[in-house]
């Protein structure tokens, strides 16, 4: 099979796979360039309300094929944090379901999730130091939002894998699955996110993520919304809510 990134939408959940089977889902340099048109086109598409990242098989991804870093290392780099940044602007959320090994590049992309589910023997790891790549500013930050500087630190300066208890002990997994449970688990908790606010979402993606000069902007969106008036009146009414909150500029 070709190195490609596969998609599919099933109730209004984008599910993409990364598919290098002969290299344990590397990136090679053309998935990467793939990844940033794939989530602008989801994104654009008003029936997708949450988007899944996995691998295909028992590997999410073992990173960047080492092979495209001979030629232009600095260009593979650069490919990758343009990848990493797309999916982190996805307007949605966003989910890593990892199995099996998310090391490198694979570690980049979850990381850039907005959660992360992993199967009990999934392992992480963050290995520029085995290549004497310098990792990325931003892409190392992101880490320490999640797992704070000292998890961080360990993973860049040893290069060496964790496994997914200490993944979720130190914050870079949210839930850790037995195995066989985790695409159960996938399925409901996008059928939770697709059912809540997308305007509750959309704000409070942008506030955790550092955006903090919007307030105003979010508060005429629900002003005109209505959004929050049918929250109300649907827990009032006992049923569910229809949102209505599309997407905003």
């Amino acid at each position: 099979m070709e190195p490609q990134l596969s998609h599919q939408v099933t109730d209004s959940v984008a599910t993409v796979v990364i598919r290098h089977p002969a290299k344990r889902n590397a990136m090679t340099a053309g998935m990467w360039r793939a990844l940033p048109p794939l989530l602008e086109q989801l994104a654009a598409d008003p029936g997708v309300r949450a988007l899944v990242l996995t691998g295909e098989g028992g590997t999410f991804c073992a990173g960047a094929d080492i092979s495209t870093l001979r030629e232009s290392p600095l260009e593979a780099q650069g490919l990758a944090v343009a990848a990493e940044e797309a999916l982190a602007a996805f307007p949605g959320p966003t989910l890593a379901a990892v199995r099996g090994h998310c090391v490198g590049g694979g570690a980049q992309l979850a990381a850039a999730c907005d959660l992360r589910l992993a199967e009990e023997g999934a392992l992480f790891g963050v290995t520029p130091a085995r290549l004497g790549i310098v990792y990325p500013s931003s892409s190392t930050r992101r880490l320490v939002s999640l797992m704070g500087p000292a998890a961080t630190k360990y993973l860049l300066f040893t290069a060496e894998l964790i496994d997914a208890g200490r993944a979720l002990r130190t914050g870079l997994v949210d839930e850790v699955l037995p195995e066989g449970e985790l695409d159960k688990r996938v399925a409901e908790l996008t059928r939770v996110l697709v059912s809540r606010s997308r305007l509750t979402q959309a704000a409070a993606k942008e506030f955790a993520d550092g955006r903090t000069d919007r307030d105003a902007h979010w508060a005429e969106q629900a002003r005109g919304s209505g959004d929050t008036a049918e929250g109300v009146a649907a827990f009032l009414e006992r049923r569910q809510p229809r949102f209505t909150w599309t997407t905003a500029g």
